[in-house]
């Protein structure tokens, strides 16, 4: 048996092709329709700016699972921040393109391999990969697909596991948060700031100071933030002096330089800051050398020794490199649990479909959203209007991502 050496299993682009020994049938016929599967794929194609996601259909012949593997019809996936830094090619952990990006989604199990004992075809599902998640199916290791609540919608479920796992690690793995304690959330509005501002309300006592900007403060605060705090009009850290002098316990640090220093200063003694994204790199829809150049020449720098002398902790958390499969399984379960007993629900914020993946990349890079970015692989009806309140922005050329349709025969 292969060991398995990450929680995130690789998902190809393409489901494994059947047999080379299967018999053939006659193109066109029933039996050859029968064998062969095709499915729509959002595909990488180069780094760069939206136009680099096309659309594609492809054909193949219909998957002959391995062992532990499950085929699944995805009807709802997550948008991530960690794409907008693998469409410009600053996400270490995406292979090359042409590639299928995709961390989370949610649908139904359609087959099993063998071994496969606690999954069943028709269950509904939620689904981990390293990549290759934004198609219509999907072969993925069973170990990575979790059973959704039947209360539990598609779109909850893809919103579910990158944010909220993210969110729950930091807080209680690493952070051990605990009654009393003071909370700092950057892009409280964002996916992972929702997840962590909920968790933290299922612990008695804790303040959540979090920053976004103006127009989200009602929604972020009926969320459960104490404090909302606008960053593009006021400076952060006095906000916080004016209320909590001596700062704060924990600072959850998405953004990465210079507010990386400001987070570590804002720590009270015995804090803990953890680093968890480089935002700040992303300024334009390319990768932009200047803002990259910035952000780590302003990163935080540290010895042991100042941090014996400060008493303050700094952590890293990349959920991509968490290689404890039980520790995944066991965090999901609580999760779940949490989402039956009405503590945590996942806040949608738009949902758009394959042809709009510009679109709603758009709205996260803006950072426009309050809470997840979905993507839907079935396709747009021509008469359906946009499930977002996405300001107007550059045109999106679907009728050329719809077109782009490219066949790959066994």
């Amino acid at each position: 048996m292969t060991e398995k050496h990450s929680s995130f299993e690789k998902t190809s682009d393409e489901p494994p092709a059947a047999v080379a020994d299967a018999p053939k049938e006659s193109e066109g016929s029933p039996a050859a329709e029968e064998k062969t599967l095709s499915w729509r794929s959002l595909v990488l194609t180069g780094y760069g700016g939206y136009d680099k996601i096309k659309l594609q259909v492809k054909t193949q012949s219909k998957p002959q699972l391995k062992a532990g593997e499950v085929l699944l019809r995805v009807k709802a996936c997550g948008l991530n921040f960690a794409e907008l830094l693998g469409r410009q090619g600053l996400y270490d952990q995406l292979p090359n393109p042409p590639v299928t990006m995709g961390m989370e989604g949610a649908g139904v199990i359609e087959a099993v391999g063998e071994d496969v004992k606690d999954r069943k075809v028709g269950d509904r599902v939620i689904a981990l990969s390293r990549s290759g998640m934004w198609q219509e199916v999907v072969v993925v290791s069973a170990d990575r697909v979790f059973p959704m609540p039947e209360e539990m919608s598609f779109e909850e479920g893809a919103a579910l596991l990158i944010n909220y796992l993210t969110a729950y690690l930091m807080l209680f793995e690493m952070a051990n948060v605990k009654p009393g304690k003071s909370v700092l959330i950057h892009m409280a509005a964002g996916g992972v700031g929702i997840a962590a501002t909920q968790l933290c309300q299922t612990v008695q006592d804790v303040t959540v100071f979090g920053t976004a900007s103006a127009s989200k403060h009602e929604t972020i605060s009926q969320g459960g933030v104490t404090h909302p705090i606008d960053y593009r009009t006021k400076d952060y850290v006095e906000e916080i002096r004016k209320i909590s002098p001596n700062g704060v316990d924990i600072v959850l640090d998405p953004l990465g330089g210079s507010d990386t220093q400001k987070g570590f200063n804002l720590l009270k003694p015995m804090g803990m800051l953890i680093v968890f994204g480089a935002a700040n790199c992303v300024t334009g829809q390319k990768k932009n050398l200047l803002a990259m150049a910035k952000t780590w020449y302003n990163q935080l720098s540290l010895s042991t020794l100042k941090l014996m002398q400060a008493n303050k902790a700094v952590s890293g958390f990349h959920l991509g490199n968490i290689t404890d499969e039980q520790l995944i399984t066991r965090t999901m379960d609580k999760l779940v649990e949490l989402y039956r007993q009405g503590k945590i629900k996942p806040h949608i914020d738009s949902s758009y479909h394959f042809e709009e993946v510009a679109e709603a990349m758009r709205r996260m890079h803006e950072r426009l959203n309050i809470g997840k970015v979905i993507l839907l692989p079935e396709p747009k009806k021509e008469e359906e209007k946009p499930k977002s309140n996405a300001e107007p922005g550059e045109n999106v050329e679907q009728k050329e991502a719809t077109e782009e349709v490219k066949a790959e025969k066994d």
